[in-house]
């Protein structure tokens, strides 16, 4: 049974005034700061100062959940939000038993009204997950209602603008997460227990690449029909192939995860097609649509039946990612010469 948490009644009152919009506020009287902080972090640009670990965290995605579990938070985890579609990432998951340990909030957009109701001190979500000037909540609303939160630094974004960009290397936008979070919450030990771990798991996947062989270029196809849905360069999905030895064809895109166009792919030719598993549609019926779509039908990855199926939870900023690395490699590695396409 997932677990309850009591939340004072001051919190509870803050949380009712402000979602009925009644025009009062309450605030806890301000304390003295735990033992070890402040601690200040940089964030997306922005520098963030706690006084104390936060209690009570909401949550959106599965990388983002995943990320607080595997530093030892489930137990701070008020609750999280996860759309429908990635029901399979909870399934597979190697937190599964976390999951199902904690209460899921919502399976759609996450809101200001659960958060508040959940009396939240900490909100982990990130632009387009979770965060979206559309639906009014964004870092600088939460900090209105003075609700601390945290952005996923794989979309980060640069200025006022919808597009979501990062700001470095997706691998290294998880190590610093992992630091950054380590230091909020008062487990920078594991953190860097988690840091030393990845690295070793990435460089050995490295490892195994052979210097002499080209590169098989690989297309990330996330959905779509009119217009593949992809990542770009700043998408966690391109550390993922890169380092397992591929060669990402949208490499070039200077964005986190995007649209891109059927002529761009046919141009560029990839040799194979990871899919991010994901429904609906399922991955099987992804495949089944790319191998019967006619643009499609001269590309080298069509033609050879060469596809790999990943995990949205593999693609995404979060901690399968470097296992996932070795999945590619291992895939890519095992690939016939691509002499002659």
């Amino acid at each position: 049974m997932p677990r309850q948490r009591r939340r004072s009644p001051l919190l509870a009152l803050a949380a009712l005034l402000l979602v009925t919009g009644c025009g009062a506020q309450v605030r806890e009287e301000s304390a003295p700061a735990a033992d070890g902080y402040p601690v200040t972090v940089s964030n997306c640009g922005e520098d963030l100062t706690f006084d104390r670990p936060p209690e009570r965290i909401v949550a959106y995605d599965s990388g983002i959940v995943e990320t607080l579990f595997a530093l030892g938070l489930g137990d701070r985890i008020q609750g999280y939000v996860l759309p429908r579609e990635h029901d399979r990432d909870v399934e597979n998951s190697p937190w599964r038993a976390d999951f199902e340990s904690v209460r899921r909030l919502g399976v759609d957009t996450i809101s200001k009204e659960v958060i508040l109701e959940e009396g939240a001190d900490f909100v982990y979500a990130g632009w387009n997950y979770g965060f979206r000037e559309d639906t009014g909540l964004t870092p600088r609303h939460l900090a209105d209602l003075g609700v601390p939160s945290y952005v996923l630094s794989e979309s980060c974004r640069n200025g006022n603008t919808d597009r979501s960009r990062g700001v470095m290397s997706p691998i290294d936008a998880l190590y610093t997460d992992l630091r950054n979070l380590g230091r909020i919450f008062g487990v920078s030990e594991r953190a860097e227990e988690l840091i030393a771990e990845y690295r070793e798991v990435v460089r050995q996947a490295e490892a195994t690449v052979p210097d002499d062989r080209p590169r098989p270029s690989v297309f990330l196809y996330d959905s779509g029909t009119d217009q593949p849905f992809t990542g770009g360069r700043y998408a966690a999905s391109h550390e993922v192939i890169t380092r397992g030895g591929g060669e990402d064809i949208m490499g070039d895109l200077e964005d986190s995860w995007t649209t891109t166009t059927w002529e761009t792919v046919v141009k560029r030719d990839p040799d194979v097609i990871v899919i991010n598993d994901y429904d609906p549609p399922s991955a099987a019926e992804k495949q089944a649509f790319l191998e019967s779509f006619p643009p499609l039908r001269h590309v080298s990855a069509i033609k050879h039946k060469r596809f790999l199926v990943l995990s949205y939870a593999e693609l995404v900023q979060g901690p399968r990612n470097a296992a996932a690395v070795r999945v590619v490699a291992d895939y890519l590695n095992g690939l016939p010469s691509m002499a002659g396409g």
